[in-house]
C-alpha cells in the first residue's frame, strides 16, 4: 500500500501549486473543468446518524444507494483499490474507490487528483472489516480542482494569526473550529426565538449615525458623500430603539453589529455583535430576571447544558445568580469593612496602594466604581449582578428614588468579565438633556469617549417615553463561555487583524 503524493517529503508550496494548476491545464483541455450540473442528495451526518449502528450484513441487502459531495480530505491508493475521505457541511464520510467499479480511465483520474479536490460521489453504503460506514463508489467527478495545497493533513493551521486570517482554510481542517460557529449559529437562533416568544418585537437601526450616541466609546469616522456630511458607524443602538419604545413599540430588540475604534485584545474586536433589548414597564429589577433566562436559555440550546466549564473552572449558570452592590461587592471580594467601603479617604488610599488613579474631583461613589474595577472585577467568576452604579458613569440610567446618587443600573459579571449592562431607562427629558451635556463638557475638555449631545433623542423624550428597561448582551463574549474560548477571535468568523504584508 503507498500513500497518496500529499504523504511525500515536504514540497515547496509554490512547487505544488505549480503541479495544480497544470492538472488543472490538462482537464480543462478535456471539456468543462468547473461543472456546475452534480447535486448530492445526502448528508454525511445524515447517513451515520441512520445507517451507522447497523452491521454490514443488515446494510448490504438494502442496496442504499447515495449521493453524496464535498472536499477530498484524506486518500490512500492501493493498486486498484483506493479509500478517500470526503468532508461536507456536517461530517466526514469514507469512499471505496475501485478500478472494476469506475474503469481503468476514470481511476487513473482519481489517483492524480489532490488533497483539498471537490468531488461528487455516488454508489451504494457498505460497512468495511473495521466497522467504518463507506461508500462502494459507482461513479466519481471532480466538480472543483483545488489550486493550493492543504496544511499538513493531522494538524491543520498551526500559526494562531493565520486560523483568523485564512478562516477558510481553518474550518475545513479544524473540526474543534467548525463546533464552536456551529454552536454560535444555534445560541443566536435560540436568543432570537426566545425573544419573539416573549413578545419582542425584532427591528433593524442605522449602521450610520449623525450623532454616535448609546455609550461612552471612540467612533469610527466617514464622510456620505450625497449628503456630504460626517457620518459615524454606531457604536451601540439604544438611543433608536428608545425612540421606538416612545413610538409605541413597547418591547424591541436588535442582534446588531456595532463598532468602537479602540483597543484589540482578547475581549475586543472594533467590530463586535451584541443584543440590546427593551421593554416598556420594565425596571432593572425585571431586566436582570430576564437576561438570566437569556443566557440559560442559549447556554442549554447551544451546549446542552447550563452547567458549563471555562478555562479549566466550572461555571454555573442553572443556579440563582448573584446580586450585590458596588458597595457590598468591595466588602465581600476586596476585604475592605463596612466603614472603609463607605470611606472615601480609605478608598483613595486603597486605590493608591494598587497604583491605580483616584482623581481628587471623584466622589464616594466613583471611588466606590474605580476600586470595583481595579480589585473586585477580575474575581467575579461565578454569574454575579453587580448594582447601584453612581451617577457619574451611567449618563443615561434612572437615578434610585430612594438615592439619587447611584442609578437603577447594573452589569453582570461571569468568570471576570462584563457581559451584560442594563438600567431601568431615563425618560426625564431634562435630565437627560442636563446630563448629555455634562458629556458635551467631558468631551470638550479632551475625552474622546465622551457622548455627543443628541437634540433629536431629546426632542423624542419630550413626547413621554413610558418607565422602559432597557439592556445589552455581549454576544462575542457569550459564545467564547459557551464555547471555553480563550480569545474572542475564536468566535469571530473574520476577526480585525492588521493588513497582510
Amino acid at each position: 500500500m503507498s500513500d497518496s503524493a500529499q504523504t511525500a517529503p515536504a514540497t515547496d508550496d509554490n512547487q505544488l501549486i505549480a503541479e495544480r494548476r497544470e492538472k488543472l491545464a490538462a482537464i480543462r483541455l478535456q471539456g468543462v473543468a468547473f461543472p456546475n450540473d452534480f447535486k448530492p442528495k445526502h448528508r454525511a451526518v445524515d447517513l451515520i446518524r441512520q445507517h451507522g449502528d447497523e452491521s454490514n450484513e443488515e446494510l448490504e441487502p438494502q442496496a442504499v444507494n447515495v449521493v453524496v459531495a464535498g472536499r477530498m480530505m484524506l486518500k490512500r491508493v492501493m493498486g486498484k483499490a483506493s479509500f478517500g475521505t470526503l468532508q461536507d457541511a456536517t461530517g466526514r464520510i469514507q469512499l471505496f474507490v475501485t478500478k472494476d467499479a469506475l474503469g481503468d480511465a476514470a481511476y487513473d483520474a482519481f489517483k492524480h487528483w489532490d488533497l483539498g479536490d471537490i468531488i461528487g460521489a455516488e454508489g451504494l453504503l457498505f460497512k468495511t472489516k473495521t466497522g467504518e460506514l463507506s461508500v462502494r463508489v459507482t461513479t466519481l467527478r471532480l466538480l472543483t480542482k483545488s489550486l493550493r495545497p492543504l496544511p499538513e493533513k493531522f494538524h491543520g493551521l498551526t500559526d494562531q494569526e493565520q486560523k483568523y486570517r485564512q478562516r477558510y482554510v481553518d474550518l475545513m481542517t479544524d473540526e474543534d473550529s467548525r463546533t464552536r460557529f456551529i454552536a454560535r449559529s444555534k445560541a443566536v437562533s435560540s436568543i432570537r426565538n426566545f425573544m419573539v416568544e416573549h413578545g419582542f418585537l425584532e427591528v433593524e437601526t442605522p449602521m450610520l449615525h449623525p450623532i454616535p450616541g448609546g455609550a461612552n466609546a471612540k467612533p469610527f469616522v466617514t464622510h456620505h458623500n450625497a449628503l456630504d456630511q460626517q457620518m459615524f458607524l454606531r457604536i451601540a443602538p439604544e438611543l433608536y430603539l428608545k425612540r421606538l419604545i416612545v413610538g409605541g413599540f413597547e418591547r424591541v430588540f436588535e442582534i446588531n453589529r456595532s463598532f468602537r475604534n479602540e483597543g484589540i485584545s482578547v475581549r475586543h474586536n472594533p467590530e463586535f455583535t451584541m443584543m440590546e433589548f427593551y421593554a416598556a414597564y420594565w425596571n432593572h429589577h425585571d431586566l436582570m430576571d430576564f437576561t438570566e433566562s437569556v443566557l440559560r436559555h442559549a447556554a442549554r440550546m447551544a451546549t446542552g447544558s447550563a452547567t458549563l466549564s471555562y478555562a479549566g473552572k466550572t461555571v454555573d449558570l442553572d443556579r440563582p445568580f448573584a446580586r450585590l452592590s458596588v458597595r457590598d461587592a468591595l466588602v465581600v471580594h476586596a476585604g475592605l469593612s463596612e466603614v472603609e467601603a463607605g470611606d472615601a479617604h480609605a478608598l483613595r488610599e486603597r486605590l493608591k496602594a494598587l497604583g491605580e488613579e483616584a482623581p481628587a474631583h471623584w466622589s464616594l461613589p466613583e471611588l466606590q466604581f474605580g476600586l470595583f474595577e481595579a480589585a473586585v472585577e477580575a474575581k467575579l467568576w461565578q454569574p454575579t449582578f453587580i448594582i447601584d452604579y453612581p451617577v457619574e458613569v451611567s449618563p443615561l440610567a434612572r437615578a434610585s428614588d430612594s438615592n439619587p446618587a447611584i442609578t437603577e443600573r447594573f452589569e453582570l459579571f461571569i468568570t471576570g468579565r462584563e457581559y451584560a449592562n442594563g438600567f431601568s431607562e431615563l425618560n426625564d427629558a431634562e435630565d437627560q438633556a442636563a446630563r448629555l451635556m455634562s458629556q458635551v463638557a467631558n468631551k470638550n475638555a479632551g475625552d474622546e469617549e465622551a457622548m455627543y449631545y443628541d437634540a433629536d433623542f431629546i426632542r423624542a423624550l419630550e413626547y413621554g417615553m413610558p418607565p422602559t428597561g432597557g439592556c445589552g448582551i455581549g454576544i462575542d463574549r457569550l459564545i467564547m463561555l459557551l464555547t471555553d474560548s480563550p480569545s474572542i477571535r475564536d468566535v469571530i468568523l473574520f476577526p480585525s487583524l492588521r493588513k497582510e504584508s
